[in-house]
């Protein structure tokens, strides 16, 4: 399944303008329905549709509205919160050790600590060949090094909030349209917390 989507998902990232338009809209109209199933009656379904809708806008912004380096900081923000879930994968399984928090057993200490040094690796990675992808070079400082924990914490932070609503909903995927994967809110649970939280600083800073 990743095989596949990772493919596609990049192709419409990297085109841009109303390709990746089209492409977040299906994303949001999808997340919305997995996310009304999985809600159902419960009071906090509008609350969390507002927020989906503020958090794909974001998506829009910074892909759109960044200039010549849209690009460069969507994707970003995508390689961080992916390489979060990863290191969380690969420390949690590999070291174990006490458990994070009851809503979602499988989260432990070590976990957080392997998405928080996978993030900076791979960034680092990231930022030292960004000539090659067409950016111009940015140098991996302290404030990118920050930034970088940040947007890693509240990427961890999203996933827990999620598994929170899915446990009160009593079900394991929010969905079944990516085989082994479960629903897209599942893969994205981290990002919709994200891409907001990058969105509110660049304002922020901006207003500066």
């Amino acid at each position: 399944s990743s095989l596949i989507l990772i493919p596609i998902a990049l192709f419409f990232i990297i085109k841009g303008s109303f390709l990746f338009n089209f492409f977040i809209f299906i994303c949001f109209f999808i997340t919305v329905y997995e996310w009304q199933t999985m809600t159902k009656k419960k009071p906090y379904k509008l609350a969390g549709i507002i927020f989906l809708i503020f958090s794909f806008y974001s998506v829009y912004f910074i892909r759109n509205n960044l200039g010549e380096e849209s690009l460069f900081f969507f994707l970003f923000i995508i390689l961080i919160c992916i390489s979060t879930d990863i290191g969380g994968y690969v420390f949690g399984k590999t070291f174990k050790g006490p458990k994070l928090t009851k809503i979602s057993p499988k989260k432990t200490y070590s976990g957080v600590f392997g998405g928080f040094f996978f993030s900076i690796i791979f960034t680092n990675i990231f930022f030292s060949f960004s000539e090659f992808f067409g950016f111009k070079y940015i140098d991996f400082s302290k404030d990118e090094f920050i930034l970088v924990l940040l947007i890693s914490t509240v990427s961890q932070i999203g996933d827990i909030i999620i598994s929170y609503f899915k446990r009160l909903s009593k079900i394991k995927d929010t969905g079944k349209l990516i085989p082994g994967h479960g629903g897209i809110l599942d893969r994205i649970d981290g990002m919709i917390f994200a891409f907001p939280f990058y969105y509110i600083l660049n304002l922020l800073i901006s207003i500066k």
